[in-house]
């Protein structure tokens, strides 16, 4: 965690400095860079295209406990804490289900609905004593 914090900053502040505050050697630090990513990390990369694949299968909505169900359902042996961790590192979050369905008044008031003054009689003997509006959807041609 210190390295990482190190390999992160080192171009605002000198590593020297960086190792200093942190408690820990330029030595280990360099050594800890030309390292190969561990067993655990490589594990992990495997793993994070398994999560992305079932969260981008569910359209994004899917949290780490179904896409945990998931992965288990194929075969993948892990922990729910170790999928939502994953997540979290890559910024994956499920879309959160609405609580409520939206409010509906129900029957409108005959107030409310304007009255039909032109009862579908739509020609006029001047200009400017009726206006409608065509709402419908153009037929395409063939």
């Amino acid at each position: 965690m210190r390295f990482q914090f190190i390999a992160k900053h080192r171009g605002a502040w000198r590593v020297s400095d960086l190792c200093g505050a942190l408690g820990v050697s330029r030595g280990g630090f360099y050594e800890w860079l030309g390292r190969p990513p561990s067993r655990h990390e490589q594990v992990d990369q495997q793993l994070l295209e398994q999560v992305r694949a079932s969260f981008e299968q569910s359209d994004g909505t899917y949290g780490s406990p179904r896409v945990w169900r998931d992965l288990r359902a194929c075969g993948y042996p892990c922990c729910r804490e170790r999928v939502a961790r994953l997540m979290r590192e890559a910024g994956l979050q499920g879309r959160r289900p609405r609580r409520h369905l939206p409010a509906d008044a129900g029957a409108r008031p005959a107030s409310v609905i304007a009255p039909n003054l032109l009862d579908r009689q739509f020609e006029a003997s001047a200009p400017n004593q009726r206006w409608v509006a065509d709402f419908s959807v153009p037929q395409q041609a063939a």
